[in-house]
């Protein structure tokens, strides 16, 4: 029963991380840039709904609507102010340097506002545990929600790109901006749609990770933002099932390699995982080579 439980740990894991790897393959894949402050998005959400819950009294639902609603816009002003001046860089280092300097940013705002001491996150999540086998499996209510919300999240977003105008935009946008472009598509608008999205997406990525582990600082989203980056990497970045189902097995292989390597090299191992698949598969699981006409 622990193998099991360990998986199903593992499973609702890497479900937080590939719901913050679904707003990082997105980005990457429509607008060709990394928003590694993405990650600190996650920590704004989280802040968010510990704020709204102990000092408005606001009930668990309404704060994590509030959160998804304040690191939407969020997102869009990240876009506006700090990465559509540079779109049209000649580097992408220029880029890479702002989502640098926009991830401290955010950081060191949380610590004037809140302070580096760890605060004591109070569970959204109000679902009993499963208890099966007579009770030598146990399943907490976070870890049901978690995975269940990942997979909604997921069907929802393949629905929306393929039957929706504007997911039909995104993917003109991914394939050609120029060609978007003459054929009548806001491409600054589908950008920052996509921004949109994928801090929504981190909000609850952010709300469900502190459930899970009770805590919070203004550092909470560094490690899990850039683990979910190792995932969409992983799972192939630009690839919206390569992005869930990289950061399931993220999550799997973290949690068996602290159950039964050593928790001071999960990290390690999961970063080790992906140099081998990279060198095997340059590309990622579900990534695809393109092969671009000189």
């Amino acid at each position: 029963m622990s193998f099991i439980s360990y998986l199903i740990n593992g499973i609702s894991l890497g479900s937080v991380y590939a719901i913050i790897a679904l707003g990082y393959t997105m980005v990457y894949g429509i607008a060709k840039m990394l928003n590694f402050a993405h990650g600190d998005v996650i920590m704004i959400g989280g802040y968010v709904v510990l704020v709204a819950m102990t000092s408005m009294g606001m009930p668990s639902i309404a704060a994590v609507l509030l959160a998804v609603v304040v690191c939407t816009l969020l997102g869009v002003v990240i876009e506006r102010v700090a990465y559509k001046p540079l779109r049209n860089a000649s580097s992408n280092l220029a880029v890479l340097i702002t989502a640098i300097g926009v991830s401290y940013l955010l950081q060191n705002i949380a610590l004037l506002l809140f302070g580096a001491n760890t605060k004591s996150f109070t569970s959204v999540v109000t679902i009993p545990a499963l208890k099966l086998a007579g009770g030598q499996l146990i399943i907490s209510g976070e870890t049901i929600v978690t995975i269940i919300t990942c997979i909604i999240i997921m069907v929802a977003l393949m629905l929306f790109i393929k039957k929706t105008k504007a997911g039909q935009a995104m993917l003109a946008v991914s394939e050609d901006k120029g060609a978007a472009l003459l054929m009548g598509i806001n491409v600054n608008g589908t950008i920052a749609l996509t921004f949109a999205i994928g801090s929504g997406l981190a909000a609850i990525a952010g709300v469900l990770l502190c459930s899970a582990y009770p805590s919070l600082t203004p550092y909470t989203g560094a490690m899990p933002g850039i683990k979910a980056f190792v995932a969409a990497v992983f799972g192939g970045i630009g690839s919206i099932p390569g992005a869930f189902i990289g950061g399931i097995l993220l999550g799997i292989i973290e949690i068996l390699g602290k159950a039964y390597i050593s928790s001071q090299l999960a990290d390690a191992i999961v970063f080790a995982v992906l140099i081998i698949v990279l060198l095997v598969k340059p590309t990622g699981i579900m990534g695809k080579n393109i092969q671009e006409k000189v």
